[in-house]
C-alpha cells in the first residue's frame, strides 16, 4: 500500500520532542499545529510565523488528524 504523499511528512522519532509526530522531522509537533488552526490561525498565518514549514506540511497534519478520527467506536469511560 502506498504512503499518501501528504502522509510521509509526518515523522514518528523518539529524539525528537518525545516521540511525537512532527513534520518532516522538524521539532514542530502535529498537535502544536492542529491547536494553531483550530484557534483561528490561517495556513498562511502559520506559514509567515514559522517560515521553514511549507503548505503542504499544514495540509499534512490536518491529513493526519483526518486518518486519526477515522475511528470504528468510540468506548466511554466513567470519570
Amino acid at each position: 500500500m502506498a504512503i499518501d504523499p501528504l502522509l510521509a511528512r509526518i515523522t514518528i522519532d523518539p529524539a525528537t520532542c518525545h516521540g511525537k509526530p512532527c513534520v518532516r522531522g522538524l521539532r514542530y509537533p502535529v498537535q502544536d499545529l492542529l491547536d494553531l488552526l483550530a484557534a483561528g490561525m490561517t495556513t498562511q498565518e502559520i506559514l509567515d510565523d514559522y517560515p521553514d514549514l511549507e503548505a503542504d506540511d499544514v495540509r499534512a497534519c490536518l491529513a493526519w488528524a483526518a486518518r486519526l478520527a477515522r475511528v470504528k467506536g468510540v468506548h466511554v469511560f466513567a470519570a
